[in-house]
């Protein structure tokens, strides 16, 4: 992959507000430089992608069954509409300002953020995707062309991202991946005040390099700016605790004592200190923790009193569980499906799980259809309005590498497996080719009464032939 050269077509289209640049103090020591790539108000935008009559306009997205506000504009904070907030409560008074609200969308948000990935890999071949939204690059290991500066090169980034995608991205620069995640919170506009303490030749819109800032006074002057919930795996246990030790800030934390960190914050925690020093501690590749289950669990949009309309939804959810397992080259040792009522509201609570082990791991989706059908069985009871259903898939081990069983009843016919991994590797092709649902088990259920509540979910642009924008 030619990198440089993409970079550098890219990049003649970027004016820069100073100087040519010199190389910041972190390249030019040879320390590592780590991108942290951060989608603006990722739903609203993929949302304003396809309705840009809305830039610039108050805009929210809904949580599943348009519950609770999962995502809003600038615009939409202003008016002092609050993160998470029951979107009954607060309904009249944002119909009342002109809010436009979506309900969560996530087809669109997750071929959107894949769009965005591809986009940057075109740049540099490190990047380790940390969520739908954000991703970590690392920078020091590309040869950029002569005069091209980081900022430059994150700012000629940011640029091919919008025109590729229409989606706005934050870039933080660092030479840890916590100090680009708190460069990347500087990035923000609202950060215009710490912005303006980096040298003009440095500056550019939407980006924040830590590695341009040689003046310790400086750097301690910004670190002071942030609290120490900005900081990068400091979550509401630790900042409480924190706090009583009178550490509020980034720099308070960043020249805490060791050994006291150590002591209350584990190793994991003497790690974050070291980053916020500028020693790398985290690379770019921290694979997370191999997965031990698969949950599939979603709340009906009405409540559910027919027994056929419950073995829909739980084989519905199976199938999008077995495809996560297969998408991870996984097998499951154990099936789970559990049932429960609402907790508030009249009527009587009932509540119930069961679970059962497999002689065989599989990812076979209609052998756990049948298994997790016939737990279902078990534990239902009628005279209930059941308002939530959910699979689980445990005891996980590597499709690539599981431990074969002596028992040829057990294990089944080599031809047999072979046809059905086959048969799912086909489906899941169609499906990944033409958008989800394209194959569906018809046990699922057609009509789908019970499906979760989207008053307004916007149409999926980028995965469905049949919902692609029309041009008048």
């Amino acid at each position: 992959m030619d990198v440089t050269v993409l970079g550098r077509a890219a990049c003649s289209r970027v004016r820069h507000d100073g100087g040519t640049p010199s190389a910041p103090a972190a390249q030019r020591q040879g320390r590592p430089l780590y991108a942290l790539v951060d989608c603006n108000s990722f739903y609203v935008s993929c949302e304003r992608v396809f309705r840009p009559d809305l830039v610039r306009r108050p805009v929210v997205v809904l949580s599943n069954n348009d519950g609770c506000i999962i995502a809003r504009s600038a615009e939409a904070k202003a008016l002092g509409i609050p993160m998470g907030a029951p979107w009954f409560k607060v309904r009249r008074h944002a119909e009342s300002a002109g809010v436009t609200v979506f309900s969560s969308n996530y087809a669109l948000y997750g071929d959107m953020s894949s769009r965005v990935m591809r986009v940057l890999e075109r740049f540099c071949p490190d990047v380790h995707v940390y969520s739908i939204d954000e991703a970590f690059m690392r920078l020091d290991s590309l040869i950029m062309p002569p005069g091209m500066s980081p900022e430059r090169y994150a700012a000629c980034l940011r640029r091919e991202v919008y025109r590729r995608t229409g989606i706005p991205v934050s870039v933080g620069l660092g030479c840890t991946k916590t100090l680009a995640k708190l460069a990347n919170r500087l990035s923000k506009q609202q950060n215009a005040g710490a912005r303006a303490m980096v040298p003009a030749a440095f500056r550019y819109a939407g980006v924040f390099n830590f590695g341009a800032v040689t003046d310790p006074d400086v750097m301690d002057a910004l670190l002071e700016t942030l609290d120490v919930t900005d900081v990068w795996g400091v979550g509401a246990r630790h900042a409480g605790r924190l706090r009583t030790w009178g550490i509020r800030t980034a720099r308070a934390l960043r020249d805490a004592p060791d050994d006291r960190v150590r002591r209350y914050m584990s190793v994991t925690g003497l790690h974050t200190v070291l980053e916020l020093r500028g020693i790398s501690c985290l690379p770019l590749d921290d694979a997370p923790p191999s997965r031990r289950s698969v949950v599939s669990s979603r709340s009906f949009g009405t409540l559910v009193t027919h027994k056929e309309h419950m073995l829909e939804a739980v084989t519905a959810y199976m199938t999008r569980a077995a495809e996560k397992l297969r998408r991870e080259q996984l097998e499951a040792h154990c099936v789970g499906v559990m049932i429960s009522t609402p907790r508030h509201g009249g009527g009587p609570r009932y509540a119930d799980s069961a679970q059962v082990q497999l002689a065989v791991p599989t990812s076979h989706t209609p052998q756990l259809i049948v298994r997790a059908r016939a737990l279902l069985e078990s534990i239902w009871r009628d005279g209930y309005r059941y308002q939530k259903a959910g699979v689980m898939l445990s005891g996980l081990e590597s499709a690539v590498s599981r431990q074969v069983s002596m028992l040829p009843a057990l294990q089944g016919t080599g031809r047999g497996l072979e046809r059905g991994r086959r048969l799912m590797a086909a489906a899941d092709a169609v499906n990944a080719r033409f958008g989800r649902g394209t194959l569906e088990y018809a046990a699922a259920g057609l009509g789908r009464p019970w499906s979760m509540k989207q008053e307004h979910l916007s149409p999926r642009y980028t995965s469905d032939w049949k919902k692609l924008p029309l041009v008048r």
